[in-house]
């Protein structure tokens, strides 16, 4: 028999309005004074930055970094696409995809939020339904989510492991 998990705080959504660094586009400026990005997701899968930042080595035409990702990955808005991407790596000169947009980025997070507490109790068997019911929600806010090694593709992975049974709030 499962044994019930202790009863975590569920985080809430809150967006943040930021001030785009002066090398961003309008139209990013514009997104992130008035869309906003989330506060933070759960655990360190995001985290926003103090302020934005412009990576011009990475892209196109550059990158606005808006959060880190894990220990060393950044999250941010490709310049030349407006699409949400991941830097694995602080030297990494690759993005990977994470969504189309920031206002489908925010929504997933917002769904992923809205869906924890992830697990009742600790019954292993139960975990990978519950990364299958989350990449469900991605997927229906957009189609683009879960890009091969992408952001919520290891974020629904980390799921279907069980690693967030014992999430610090």
């Amino acid at each position: 028999m499962s044994q019930p998990l202790p009863q975590l705080p569920k985080p809430e959504l809150a967006l943040i309005r930021v001030e785009a660094p002066p090398e961003a586009p309008a139209q990013i400026a514009v997104d992130l004074g008035e869309t906003g990005i989330p506060a933070g997701l759960i655990g360190y899968e995001y985290r926003p930055l103090n302020a934005p930042v412009y990576l011009e080595e990475i892209g196109e035409q550059g990158l606005v970094a808006i959060a880190t990702s894990g220990l060393f990955g950044r999250i941010a808005i490709d310049v030349a696409t407006g699409h949400m991407v991941q830097i694995p790596t602080i030297d990494s000169a690759t993005a990977r995809h994470v969504n189309s947009d920031l206002g489908s980025f925010n929504q997933c997070v917002a769904a992923v939020i809205e869906r924890f507490p992830f697990y009742a109790d600790r019954d292993e068997d139960r975990y990978e339904e519950v990364a299958e019911e989350l990449r469900d929600l991605i997927l229906g806010i957009d189609e683009t989510a879960l890009a091969d090694n992408g952001f919520w593709e290891t974020f629904c992975d980390d799921v279907a492991i069980g690693d967030y049974t014992d999430w610090d709030a």
